[in-house]
């Protein structure tokens, strides 16, 4: 950027290299399919409406934003200064009007979040300050700042504060299982709020490798001459094809207590997205306006969802999704495709209720036996 247009819009909110800038962006432009639709089964879940009135009003914000306050350092430009101007050029390149104070908090453990009901907080923790470059952190910011933009920090407070709740509450079976059943379902829709906010990292930071870099250092420690990216990326492939059916179900047992996607999963999720037309077009200064957000079809959100939905599943390498696929498609011999997927329990005993003689069933053979079957 030229020292010209520096002085134009001020030094202290432009950003500190060339980068595309994208006035008036609504979130809808690198909202995950997955992500809207979470949100749209999360708000017909029975008892949230109900549940969501409640704590907005019950919360205490005000004391939420004084224990900030009162115990981290809040990032200015006399604190923090680096990270002061990485969130002013976030919300500069976004077209955040109102730059949401920021704070870092002392914890070994790399973590951000944007909390808040009535105006989002942006927090940070020391851990992920001290492991990340700066090209690293500017994507975790504008990751948060994509947060605050799509209204993410109200549903992320009630996440952090039923979570407490359900621990306060464990001893009361009924209260801990109706807590849990909206406590789930908010995770669910985090886990996929999550990829959203990647995508709104990339548009800031606008480095691919950068944004790989810090989801590799979250998963591996500081010591990057001993990762690489390529490696990681093709960690993630093998993570969604290997295994089988009992991989499946185990993947999906091992995600559910999470509120963050596991981080060879969202790397992968954004390097799809930064390979794809989508991305390129808002590079190029084609996107939705939040100016046409009351315009914007609430069918077409749905249509596009669902066929993100379907073309995930159709294309799919994971066991379960495949045979998802086949159950959709008709396909013939289910009961011996479930049985090869969970051959690790069904023990040696898989194949022993097989016709033997011939006289109890057809005589042709089982798919089991036949060559070249997948």
């Amino acid at each position: 950027m030229s020292d010209d247009s520096r002085e134009n819009n001020g030094s202290g909110s432009v950003p500190s290299r060339q980068r595309r800038r994208f006035p008036g962006i609504s979130s809808r432009a690198y909202e995950h399919p997955a992500d809207r639709s979470a949100l749209v089964a999360l708000r017909k879940l029975s008892g949230f409406d109900t549940v969501f009135k409640a704590l907005s009003g019950l919360l205490p914000e005000r004391s939420l934003r004084l224990l900030f306050l009162s115990d981290s350092v809040r990032v200015s430009d006399r604190q923090f200064a680096h990270l002061n101007d990485m969130l002013r050029d976030a919300c500069h390149i976004l077209d955040l009007e109102k730059v949401p104070p920021m704070y870092v908090n002392q914890d070994p453990q790399p973590n951000a979040m944007c909390i808040g009901l009535d105006e989002p907080i942006i927090v940070v923790t020391t851990g992920l300050v001290e492991l990340l470059d700066e090209e690293e952190m500017r994507a975790v910011v504008g990751h948060e700042v994509g947060h605050a933009l799509s209204g993410h920090a109200v549903y992320r407070t009630i996440l952090l504060f039923l979570t407490n709740l359900a621990v306060r509450v464990a001893w009361i079976p009924l209260g801990t299982i109706a807590i849990m059943a909206i406590v789930t379902a908010l995770r669910e829709w985090f886990r996929k709020s999550e990829l959203s906010a990647d995508r709104a990292g990339l548009l800031v930071g606008q480095d691919p490798r950068a944004s790989m870099r810090g989801l590799m250092k979250i998963a591996g420690g500081n010591h990057l001459h001993e990762m690489n990216v390529d490696a990681f990326l093709e960690q993630a492939d093998e993570y969604e094809a290997g295994g089988d059916l009992r991989d499946s179900v185990l993947k999906i047992l091992n995600v559910l207590p999470r509120t963050h996607p596991f981080t060879t999963v969202r790397a992968a999720e954004l390097r799809k997205w930064a390979q794809s037309r989508d991305y390129q077009r808002i590079m190029d200064g084609h996107y939705p306006r939040r100016s046409e957000d009351k315009d914007a079809s609430v069918s077409d959100s749905f249509r596009e969802s669902a066929a993100h939905y379907t073309s995930s599943v159709k294309n799919s390498k994971d066991p379960l999704m495949k045979l998802v696929t086949d159950i959709a498609g008709g396909a013939g011999d289910l009961g011996g495709r479930v049985r090869r997927g969970f051959g690790g329990f069904t023990g040696s005993t898989a194949t022993d209720d097989r016709p033997r003689n011939g006289s109890d069933g057809d005589d042709s053979p089982s798919d089991t036996e036949a060559p070249g079957k997948s």
